[in-house]
Protein backbone atom coordinates (compact mmCIF):
# COMPACT_ATOMS: atom_id res chain seq x y z
CA UNK A 1 0.00 0.00 0.00
CA UNK A 2 1.27 3.32 -0.55
CA UNK A 3 2.43 5.82 1.73
CA UNK A 4 2.66 9.63 1.78
CA UNK A 5 6.32 9.45 1.92
CA UNK A 6 6.24 7.26 -1.81
CA UNK A 7 3.90 10.39 -2.91
CA UNK A 8 6.01 12.80 -1.88
CA UNK A 9 9.59 11.02 -3.50
CA UNK A 10 7.56 10.90 -6.67
CA UNK A 11 6.54 14.19 -6.76
CA UNK A 12 9.51 15.28 -5.54
CA UNK A 13 8.01 17.62 -2.25
CA UNK A 14 7.94 17.24 1.33
CA UNK A 15 5.63 14.64 2.93
CA UNK A 16 4.42 17.59 4.88
CA UNK A 17 3.18 19.58 1.40
CA UNK A 18 1.61 15.84 0.35
CA UNK A 19 -0.33 15.61 3.71
CA UNK A 20 -1.97 19.22 3.46
CA UNK A 21 -2.60 19.20 -0.46
CA UNK A 22 -4.26 15.69 0.14
CA UNK A 23 -6.61 17.13 2.84
CA UNK A 24 -7.30 20.27 0.99
CA UNK A 25 -5.80 22.53 3.27
CA UNK A 26 -6.40 26.20 1.89
CA UNK A 27 -3.98 27.58 3.99
CA UNK A 28 -1.07 26.55 1.78
CA UNK A 29 0.46 28.24 -0.60
CA UNK A 30 1.79 26.32 -3.43
CA UNK A 31 1.27 26.35 -7.49
CA UNK A 32 -1.41 24.81 -9.47
CA UNK A 33 1.42 22.69 -10.76
CA UNK A 34 2.64 21.35 -7.78
CA UNK A 35 -1.56 19.75 -6.35
CA UNK A 36 -1.63 18.65 -10.19
CA UNK A 37 1.75 16.32 -9.83
CA UNK A 38 1.11 15.27 -5.92
CA UNK A 39 -2.41 14.10 -6.99
CA UNK A 40 -0.71 12.51 -10.29
CA UNK A 41 1.27 11.00 -8.28
CA UNK A 42 -1.24 9.56 -5.75
CA UNK A 43 -3.71 8.14 -8.46
CA UNK A 44 -0.32 6.67 -10.29
CA UNK A 45 0.54 4.47 -6.58
CA UNK A 46 -2.88 4.22 -5.85
CA UNK A 47 -3.00 5.60 -2.81
CA UNK A 48 -6.28 5.64 -1.02
CA UNK A 49 -7.03 8.79 1.74
CA UNK A 50 -8.10 8.04 4.70
CA UNK A 51 -10.18 10.64 5.87
CA UNK A 52 -9.12 11.54 9.45
CA UNK A 53 -12.15 11.06 12.50
CA UNK A 54 -13.06 14.29 13.92
CA UNK A 55 -12.71 14.00 17.75
CA UNK A 56 -16.18 15.20 19.13
CA UNK A 57 -15.59 17.37 22.01
CA UNK A 58 -18.92 17.37 24.95
CA UNK A 59 -20.46 20.05 25.24
CA UNK A 60 -22.24 19.04 28.55
CA UNK A 61 -22.97 16.54 30.91
CA UNK A 62 -26.90 16.09 32.13
CA UNK A 63 -28.34 13.82 34.77
CA UNK A 64 -30.95 11.39 34.41
CA UNK A 65 -33.18 10.49 37.82
CA UNK A 66 -35.96 8.48 37.30
CA UNK A 67 -38.68 6.60 39.44
CA UNK A 68 -39.56 3.01 37.56
CA UNK A 69 -38.01 0.19 36.92
CA UNK A 70 -36.59 -1.25 34.08
CA UNK A 71 -38.99 -3.99 34.04
CA UNK A 72 -41.66 -1.71 34.51
CA UNK A 73 -40.49 0.12 31.21
CA UNK A 74 -40.86 -2.56 28.93
CA UNK A 75 -44.09 -3.92 30.31
CA UNK A 76 -45.48 0.03 29.56
CA UNK A 77 -43.00 1.48 27.30
CA UNK A 78 -44.74 5.47 27.34
CA UNK A 79 -42.14 6.10 30.29
CA UNK A 80 -39.26 4.19 27.59
CA UNK A 81 -40.86 6.20 24.40
CA UNK A 82 -39.68 9.25 26.07
CA UNK A 83 -36.51 8.08 27.97
CA UNK A 84 -35.07 7.15 23.89
CA UNK A 85 -36.17 10.99 22.84
CA UNK A 86 -34.67 12.91 25.33
CA UNK A 87 -31.56 10.70 24.86
CA UNK A 88 -31.23 10.71 21.29
CA UNK A 89 -31.30 14.68 21.60
CA UNK A 90 -28.67 15.28 24.16
CA UNK A 91 -26.94 12.57 22.13
CA UNK A 92 -27.11 14.41 18.50
CA UNK A 93 -26.17 17.68 20.58
CA UNK A 94 -22.93 15.99 21.97
CA UNK A 95 -23.65 15.79 25.56
CA UNK A 96 -23.26 12.83 27.83
CA UNK A 97 -25.47 11.40 30.05
CA UNK A 98 -25.14 10.73 34.05
CA UNK A 99 -27.50 8.14 35.76
CA UNK A 100 -28.90 9.35 39.25
CA UNK A 101 -29.55 7.38 42.16
CA UNK A 102 -30.58 8.03 45.82
CA UNK A 103 -26.81 7.67 46.98
CA UNK A 104 -25.77 10.63 44.97
CA UNK A 105 -24.72 13.96 46.69
CA UNK A 106 -24.36 17.32 45.71
CA UNK A 107 -21.10 16.54 45.29
CA UNK A 108 -20.61 14.04 43.28
CA UNK A 109 -22.99 16.19 40.70
CA UNK A 110 -21.16 19.16 40.89
CA UNK A 111 -20.20 18.61 37.30
CA UNK A 112 -23.93 17.87 35.80
CA UNK A 113 -25.11 21.45 34.14
CA UNK A 114 -28.42 20.05 34.94
CA UNK A 115 -31.03 16.98 35.94
CA UNK A 116 -34.13 15.67 33.99
CA UNK A 117 -36.36 13.91 35.91
CA UNK A 118 -38.64 11.40 34.38
CA UNK A 119 -41.57 9.98 36.21
CA UNK A 120 -43.68 10.54 39.63
CA UNK A 121 -42.01 11.23 42.70
CA UNK A 122 -42.60 11.07 46.41
CA UNK A 123 -41.50 14.04 48.86
CA UNK A 124 -38.01 12.27 49.48
CA UNK A 125 -37.18 11.89 46.13
CA UNK A 126 -38.24 15.99 45.36
CA UNK A 127 -35.99 17.24 48.40
CA UNK A 128 -33.12 15.32 46.96
CA UNK A 129 -33.37 17.04 43.54
CA UNK A 130 -33.32 20.00 45.18
CA UNK A 131 -30.38 19.08 47.58
CA UNK A 132 -28.00 18.40 44.51
CA UNK A 133 -28.59 21.57 43.71
CA UNK A 134 -28.67 21.28 39.54
CA UNK A 135 -31.22 23.04 37.39
CA UNK A 136 -33.59 20.82 36.79
CA UNK A 137 -36.73 19.61 34.67
CA UNK A 138 -39.34 17.41 35.70
CA UNK A 139 -41.34 15.32 32.65
CA UNK A 140 -44.40 13.81 33.45
CA UNK A 141 -44.71 15.53 37.02
CA UNK A 142 -45.03 18.64 38.04
CA UNK A 143 -43.92 18.82 41.90
CA UNK A 144 -43.18 22.31 42.30
CA UNK A 145 -44.19 25.07 39.81
CA UNK A 146 -41.89 27.61 42.14
CA UNK A 147 -38.71 25.42 41.64
CA UNK A 148 -38.95 23.49 38.56
CA UNK A 149 -39.57 23.54 35.23
CA UNK A 150 -41.58 20.88 34.10
CA UNK A 151 -43.26 18.98 31.24
CA UNK A 152 -46.72 17.36 31.30
CA UNK A 153 -49.61 15.64 29.35
CA UNK A 154 -52.84 17.23 29.43
CA UNK A 155 -54.50 14.09 31.24
CA UNK A 156 -57.76 16.40 31.79
CA UNK A 157 -58.24 17.14 28.33
CA UNK A 158 -57.19 13.58 26.86
CA UNK A 159 -59.59 11.64 29.26
CA UNK A 160 -62.75 13.79 28.59
CA UNK A 161 -62.02 13.69 24.91
CA UNK A 162 -62.33 9.90 25.13
CA UNK A 163 -65.23 9.21 27.48
CA UNK A 164 -67.12 12.30 25.23
CA UNK A 165 -66.53 10.31 21.91
CA UNK A 166 -68.13 7.26 24.12
CA UNK A 167 -70.89 9.58 24.82
CA UNK A 168 -71.78 10.72 22.32
CA UNK A 169 -72.11 7.22 20.67
CA UNK A 170 -74.61 6.44 23.06
CA UNK A 171 -72.35 5.02 25.84
CA UNK A 172 -73.73 5.70 29.37
CA UNK A 173 -72.33 2.10 31.64
CA UNK A 174 -68.56 2.84 30.79
CA UNK A 175 -66.05 1.40 32.80
CA UNK A 176 -62.55 1.75 33.38
CA UNK A 177 -59.14 -0.39 33.65
CA UNK A 178 -56.64 1.15 35.12
CA UNK A 179 -53.52 0.62 37.40
CA UNK A 180 -51.45 2.25 40.38
CA UNK A 181 -48.42 4.59 39.48
CA UNK A 182 -45.59 2.75 41.46
CA UNK A 183 -41.89 4.54 41.76
CA UNK A 184 -38.78 2.12 41.74
CA UNK A 185 -39.29 2.53 46.05
CA UNK A 186 -42.09 0.60 46.10
CA UNK A 187 -44.78 4.28 46.93
CA UNK A 188 -47.85 3.65 45.01
CA UNK A 189 -49.68 7.11 43.35
CA UNK A 190 -53.55 7.22 42.31
CA UNK A 191 -53.81 7.28 38.45
CA UNK A 192 -54.79 11.02 36.95
CA UNK A 193 -56.64 9.22 34.30
CA UNK A 194 -58.83 7.55 37.14
CA UNK A 195 -59.25 10.63 38.86
CA UNK A 196 -60.79 12.80 35.58
CA UNK A 197 -63.31 9.56 35.16
CA UNK A 198 -64.56 9.29 38.04
CA UNK A 199 -64.99 13.08 38.83
CA UNK A 200 -66.29 13.56 34.77
CA UNK A 201 -68.87 10.91 34.64
CA UNK A 202 -69.82 11.94 38.04
CA UNK A 203 -70.37 15.42 37.03
CA UNK A 204 -72.54 13.71 34.05
CA UNK A 205 -74.53 11.33 36.39
CA UNK A 206 -73.12 7.81 34.71
CA UNK A 207 -70.56 7.00 37.32
CA UNK A 208 -70.73 3.85 38.78
CA UNK A 209 -68.15 2.80 41.20
CA UNK A 210 -68.58 -1.18 40.25
CA UNK A 211 -67.40 -0.44 36.83
CA UNK A 212 -64.27 1.08 38.15
CA UNK A 213 -61.75 -1.28 38.61
CA UNK A 214 -57.71 -1.47 39.09
CA UNK A 215 -55.22 -3.59 38.60
CA UNK A 216 -51.77 -3.29 36.79
CA UNK A 217 -50.77 -1.86 33.70
CA UNK A 218 -50.03 -4.99 31.58
CA UNK A 219 -52.23 -7.30 29.27
CA UNK A 220 -52.88 -9.85 31.91
CA UNK A 221 -54.55 -7.57 33.87
CA UNK A 222 -57.01 -6.34 31.02
CA UNK A 223 -57.76 -10.06 30.74
CA UNK A 224 -58.56 -10.53 34.32
CA UNK A 225 -60.60 -7.35 34.99
CA UNK A 226 -62.76 -7.49 32.25
CA UNK A 227 -63.60 -11.01 32.33
CA UNK A 228 -64.77 -9.77 36.04
CA UNK A 229 -66.38 -6.55 34.68
CA UNK A 230 -68.48 -8.60 31.96
CA UNK A 231 -69.36 -11.58 34.86
CA UNK A 232 -71.58 -8.94 36.58
CA UNK A 233 -75.81 -8.44 36.25
CA UNK A 234 -75.08 -5.16 34.42
CA UNK A 235 -72.19 -5.12 31.98
CA UNK A 236 -70.58 -1.80 30.61
CA UNK A 237 -71.02 -1.02 27.05
CA UNK A 238 -67.57 0.36 26.91
CA UNK A 239 -64.29 0.73 28.60
CA UNK A 240 -61.50 2.89 28.70
CA UNK A 241 -58.35 1.31 29.56
CA UNK A 242 -55.19 3.50 31.10
CA UNK A 243 -53.00 2.28 28.32
CA UNK A 244 -52.75 -0.05 25.10
CA UNK A 245 -51.28 -2.97 27.29
CA UNK A 246 -54.54 -3.16 29.33
CA UNK A 247 -56.29 -3.28 25.96
CA UNK A 248 -54.65 -6.06 24.31
CA UNK A 249 -55.70 -8.25 27.42
CA UNK A 250 -58.97 -6.72 26.93
CA UNK A 251 -59.47 -8.06 23.37
CA UNK A 252 -58.37 -11.62 24.62
CA UNK A 253 -60.76 -11.52 27.11
CA UNK A 254 -63.62 -10.52 25.03
CA UNK A 255 -62.51 -13.07 22.53
CA UNK A 256 -62.90 -15.93 24.41
CA UNK A 257 -66.04 -14.97 26.34
CA UNK A 258 -67.54 -14.18 22.56
CA UNK A 259 -68.14 -10.87 23.01
CA UNK A 260 -67.55 -9.16 19.96
CA UNK A 261 -65.40 -5.88 19.88
CA UNK A 262 -67.42 -3.17 18.72
CA UNK A 263 -70.57 -4.45 18.24
CA UNK A 264 -71.34 -5.45 21.74
CA UNK A 265 -68.18 -3.90 23.80
CA UNK A 266 -66.25 -0.54 22.56
CA UNK A 267 -63.07 -0.02 24.36
CA UNK A 268 -60.90 2.78 23.93
CA UNK A 269 -57.00 2.75 24.77
CA UNK A 270 -54.45 5.44 25.59
CA UNK A 271 -50.69 5.60 24.36
CA UNK A 272 -50.91 4.92 20.67
CA UNK A 273 -48.62 2.27 20.74
CA UNK A 274 -47.27 0.76 17.39
CA UNK A 275 -49.31 -2.36 17.46
CA UNK A 276 -52.62 -0.74 17.97
CA UNK A 277 -53.17 0.18 14.47
CA UNK A 278 -52.73 -3.59 13.91
CA UNK A 279 -55.50 -4.91 16.34
CA UNK A 280 -58.67 -6.77 15.15
CA UNK A 281 -60.59 -4.45 14.96
CA UNK A 282 -57.96 -1.60 15.14
CA UNK A 283 -57.82 0.03 18.71
CA UNK A 284 -59.04 3.21 18.77
CA UNK A 285 -56.92 5.44 21.31
CA UNK A 286 -55.19 8.42 23.23
CA UNK A 287 -51.95 9.52 21.12
CA UNK A 288 -49.50 11.04 23.58
CA UNK A 289 -46.68 12.81 21.50
CA UNK A 290 -43.63 11.00 23.91
CA UNK A 291 -41.01 12.22 21.37
CA UNK A 292 -42.11 15.42 21.97
CA UNK A 293 -42.25 15.53 25.57
CA UNK A 294 -38.52 14.06 25.80
CA UNK A 295 -37.43 17.23 23.31
CA UNK A 296 -39.02 19.35 25.02
CA UNK A 297 -37.89 18.54 28.31
CA UNK A 298 -34.08 19.06 26.97
CA UNK A 299 -35.04 22.25 25.32
CA UNK A 300 -36.43 23.79 28.07
CA UNK A 301 -33.47 22.10 30.87
CA UNK A 302 -30.46 23.82 28.58
CA UNK A 303 -32.86 27.44 27.83
CA UNK A 304 -32.58 27.60 31.31
CA UNK A 305 -29.13 27.03 31.98
CA UNK A 306 -28.03 28.93 29.12
CA UNK A 307 -30.57 32.01 29.93
CA UNK A 308 -30.49 31.23 33.71
CA UNK A 309 -34.01 32.15 34.19
CA UNK A 310 -35.16 32.30 37.22
CA UNK A 311 -38.96 31.83 36.37
CA UNK A 312 -39.94 28.24 36.53
CA UNK A 313 -41.88 26.96 33.00
CA UNK A 314 -44.51 24.13 32.70
CA UNK A 315 -44.70 22.68 29.08
CA UNK A 316 -48.21 21.33 28.58
CA UNK A 317 -48.55 18.83 25.52
CA UNK A 318 -51.44 18.20 24.11
CA UNK A 319 -53.08 14.58 23.01
CA UNK A 320 -54.68 13.35 20.01
CA UNK A 321 -58.24 10.73 20.35
CA UNK A 322 -56.92 8.60 17.12
CA UNK A 323 -60.69 6.79 15.94
CA UNK A 324 -60.06 3.83 14.62
CA UNK A 325 -62.57 0.48 14.61
CA UNK A 326 -62.62 -0.51 18.45
CA UNK A 327 -65.55 1.34 19.92
CA UNK A 328 -68.96 1.76 17.91
CA UNK A 329 -72.63 3.09 18.72
CA UNK A 330 -74.14 1.22 21.70
CA UNK A 331 -77.15 -0.56 20.70
CA UNK A 332 -80.59 -0.28 22.42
Amino acid sequence: MATIKDIADLAQVSMATVSRVLNYDETLNVSPETRKRIFEAAEELNYVITPKKKKTKKKGLIGLYYSYSLEEELIDTYYLSIRVALEKKLENMGMELYKISKEDTKKSVSKLDGIICLGTFKKADIELIKSLDRLSVFVDANPDENYFDSVVIDFNSATKNALNYLIELGHQNIGFIGGVETDMYGNRFKDLRQDVFESYLKEKGIFKEDFVKIGGYNPKDGYLILKELLSGDVRPTAVFVANDSIAVGCYKAAYELGVKIPNELSIVGFNDVSSAQYMVPPLTTVKLYTEIMGETAVDLLLERIATKREICKKVTIHTKLIIRGSAATVKS
